[in-house]
């Protein structure tokens, strides 16, 4: 892999600076995750990001074997209204992807990107993989890769709790999978 510190600079060129780097085996994948999203989650089977669409939890640790180190990107934010969250996911995600882009432009082809929430690019998921409106553009969230970013995030000192109401800030992670 390229030094670190010129992806570094282009992570800042794209106005990311609160980030953290992590090898690929300190994440922290687990079971009880993708169980949360099958009994728990409303976009679990309606969305093409989400479980069952997405690898199974042995799929993704092979995945993560793959890489060799994983950049976590902090953002806070605070809404005024829960559906206020994923019109900023939304553009959050979007400019990510840019990222994600330029990387793979820069010679590391196998960057990946893990969105800081739902996928949200379309107001109304298609559902399926095969269905998708933008299935270039489409990624999976961390947790829908059944990631533990609680456990994985606090291994790096960057903050999250659980929220009990929206007035507080949110503390959401992307996960970019460099070789």
């Amino acid at each position: 892999m390229k030094d670190r510190k010129e992806l570094e600079v282009l992570f800042h060129k794209h106005g990311y600076t609160d980030f953290k780097w992590v090898e690929s085996g300190e994440v922290v994948v687990s079971q009880w995750v993708r169980t949360k999203c099958m009994f728990g989650c409303g976009n679990y089977g309606h969305n093409a990001t989400c479980p069952p669409n997405v690898p199974s939890v042995a799929e993704v640790r092979q995945l993560f074997a793959e890489y060799c180190a994983v950049v976590i990107f902090h953002f806070a934010h605070t809404v005024d209204k829960p559906e206020d969250r994923h019109a900023w996911t939304r553009g959050v995600n979007q400019e990510l992807l840019k990222l994600e882009r330029a990387l793979f432009l820069a010679g590391h082809y196998k960057a990946f990107l893990l969105c800081c929430d739902s996928c949200y690019l379309c107001t109304d998921c298609s559902e399926t993989r095969g269905t998708c409106k933008n299935p270039r553009s489409a990624r999976p969230s961390p947790e829908s890769m059944a990631i533990d970013v609680f456990a994985t995030v606090h291994k790096v000192g960057f903050p999250i709790e659980v929220l009990t109401e929206y007035s507080q800030a949110m503390n959401r992670y992307a996960f970019l999978l460099v070789e």
